[in-house]
């Protein structure tokens, strides 16, 4: 089978027989062979009825319904499970992303060897104050942290070689970062095609501001656990020994510094008066307190079935 697509979606009744018949006309175009794999959120409009209704008429559909809505990520991962084809196209079912897009973009996977090639929305067609401004920040933050230089690491336009779904893990909200995962796995042929961003012609958004804020938090876990997940000592033994030596540090100064005023007759408070002090001791706990934190990382790390788990490329 050349190609998988697979759709996730959460109450877009409208769009899904549009969308289904695009998509369709492009394949016939194009003379694919493939699946659509359409993934219910839970929707509580009548969506999964219509996809029952469209599997009817079309073979080519296959998918599954979730009893409550669970997030995009869960969607993908049942998605991604289930996908035969050779290339795997993701996109968002409220018809803003064009199928006219697939062509080229499954060229670039099978003939110029990417792993991964992820949509650019170039020219968005959204409100600019509340999903413009705040998507370029979040890409700018993303460039920086992963390495991965995309303009769109969130547009859900994406193609993947089989391989990369097949070996990587998508859950809680980390369907924004893909690209990232795939890196973290040995895929780093990532690439971007800009992609006609249309209007949404159904319905409104299911997602708010919120998001960009709960991307960074999802951000700085997945940069932490890609970097320290199976050494954590590195990250709090470091930071245990540093606060514990300025901790000690701070002990010694307050004290010396009171028995040399002692000596010479100045006037002098006691160690336990100043406020030093206990900042110091503060700072000794914190890092005896960190230090104690890495070896139970580590202990975790090493009980995990995960930790010996490695993304083999070939043998001999």
């Amino acid at each position: 089978m050349d190609l998988s697509i697979i759709i996730p979606f959460y109450n877009e009744v409208e769009s899904l027989p549009e969308l289904v018949r695009w998509i369709r006309e492009v394949m016939a175009r194009e003379g694919y062979s493939y699946e659509i794999l359409m993934i219910d959120d839970g929707s509580t409009d009548g969506s999964w009825d219509i996809v029952t209704g469209l599997s009817t008429e079309f073979p080519e559909i296959k998918g599954l319904s979730f009893r409550r809505n669970y997030g995009k990520s869960a969607a993908l991962y049942e998605g991604f499970a289930m996908a035969e084809g050779d290339v795997v196209f993701t996109m968002d079912a409220d018809l803003q992303d064009s199928p006219e897009e697939i062509p080229e973009m499954y060229r670039m996977v099978k003939e110029e060897g990417y792993d991964l090639v992820s949509g650019w929305k170039k020219h968005r067609k959204d409100n600019a104050l509340t999903k413009n401004l705040p998507s370029k920040l979040y890409n700018w933050t993303a460039r920086k942290v992963t390495g991965v230089r995309l303009h769109d690491m969130n547009c859900g336009l994406k193609a993947y070689r089989k391989a990369v779904v097949k070996d990587i893990e998508v859950y809680g909200e980390m369907h924004r970062y893909i690209p990232y995962l795939a890196k973290n796995e040995g895929y780093t042929k990532i690439g971007e095609k800009p992609v006609h961003h249309q209007k949404r012609k159904y319905g409104k958004s299911k997602f708010g501001i919120e998001r960009f804020f709960n991307g960074l938090l999802d951000l700085m876990s997945l940069w932490f656990l890609s970097r320290f997940g199976k050494k954590p000592m590195h990250f709090f033994g470091t930071s245990g020994i540093l606060m514990f030596l300025v901790g000690f540090a701070l002990t010694l100064w307050v004290i010396i510094e009171k028995l040399v005023r002692q000596a010479h007759g100045l006037r002098f408070r006691a160690v336990t008066d100043q406020p030093l002090f206990y900042l110091a001791l503060i700072a000794l706990i914190l890092g005896v307190m960190l230090f104690l934190a890495g070896f139970v990382g580590e202990m975790i790390a090493r009980s995990t079935p995960t930790r010996n788990a490695y993304n083999i490329k070939a043998r001999l």
